[in-house]
């Protein structure tokens, strides 16, 4: 090798070296230049988390507090909370005291409520039952004044018929030589008192005689005469018919029995007569006649 060939080399190599150097250089520079912005930013992020940091550090402090806050809170709720609990078990022990008595006082009510339902119900029966009634009595109101009429009218008969006997008697009746104690009976087919038109079987009539003078005793004949109100005799198949001396007139009688009798002083006489047809209901009158005079006379009524 010559000594042009090694400078030649040489340089070469210098260049080599110089380029080497050169890329070195560049990329040493390259890389500074980099990891000065790597480091820039790395400052920028560092400054942006102690922000970060400051920012938490306060909101720890006030979570802190918040906190110390909350557990006072908290301790005066834990107390409020069992007042309230207390208060609730207290509200709850009355309202269940109230509900039992409630209970009781319902099933009272509903027991009284029956009670009344009941009486309602009764009442209003009651209420039927006196409705019916009042009609009923409305009724036999208007029965009974029909009645009345009819019995005031009877008894205005029954009253002239009686004031015609009391006359006749005074008119033909001897003084000292007349019955007294006259008394009618109607009896049943057995032997029962009764006042049925239809039921009347036998008629019988009492009186007695008392201090009878001794020119009216003696043998007479007694004659039982029975008309209805307007003076007409009763059917009989067998009537007796007879003229007796009234106050010195004679007058005719139609007997349905006669009995001839020894009249002394004093004595209860009486007459018996089976009726042969039914009476019709009205008013009768019975008398007793002796060959002189009228004894005595009464009514009776059949329904």
């Amino acid at each position: 090798m010559n000594q042009k060939q090694g400078l030649t080399i040489l340089v070469v190599i210098l260049l080599l070296l110089l380029l080497g150097v050169g890329y070195w250089g560049i990329k040493t520079n390259s890389d500074k230049k980099a990891l000065t912005a790597q480091n820039s930013e790395l400052n920028t992020k560092i400054g942006d988390l102690a922000s970060l940091r400051d920012g938490l550090e306060r909101e720890v402090d006030s979570l802190q507090q918040a906190y110390a806050t909350l557990a006072q809170e908290n301790e005066s709720l834990q107390g409020s909370i069992e007042d309230a609990k207390a208060n609730i078990a207290q509200k709850e022990a009355t309202i269940r005291k109230i509900t039992k008595q409630g209970a009781s006082e319902t099933k009272n009510l509903k027991a009284q409520i029956e009670e009344l339902l009941a009486a309602k119900t009764q009442l209003e029966s009651s209420i039927l039952d006196l409705k019916a009634e009042n009609d009923s009595l409305r009724e036999l109101t208007g029965q009974l004044t029909a009645d009345l009429a009819t019995a005031k009218s009877e008894n205005e008969a029954l009253a002239a018929l009686n004031s015609t006997i009391q006359d006749e008697l005074k008119r033909l009746t001897l003084a000292n030589f007349k019955a007294s104690a006259f008394r009618v009976e109607l009896e049943k087919k057995r032997p029962k008192a009764t006042a049925k038109a239809g039921r009347a079987r036998r008629i019988m009539v009492s009186f007695d005689l008392t201090d009878v003078k001794k020119e009216f005793r003696g043998l007479r004949p007694l004659y039982l005469v029975i008309t209805d109100d307007k003076g007409t005799p009763i059917k009989t198949e067998n009537p007796i018919q007879a003229k007796v001396n009234v106050n010195n007139q004679a007058a005719d009688i139609i007997a349905v029995k006669r009995q001839d009798i020894d009249i002394v002083e004093n004595q209860r006489l009486s007459f018996t007569h089976e009726l042969e047809e039914k009476l019709k209901s009205g008013y009768y009158r019975v008398a007793v006649y002796t060959d002189i005079g009228l004894l005595g006379a009464s009514s009776f009524r059949l329904q």
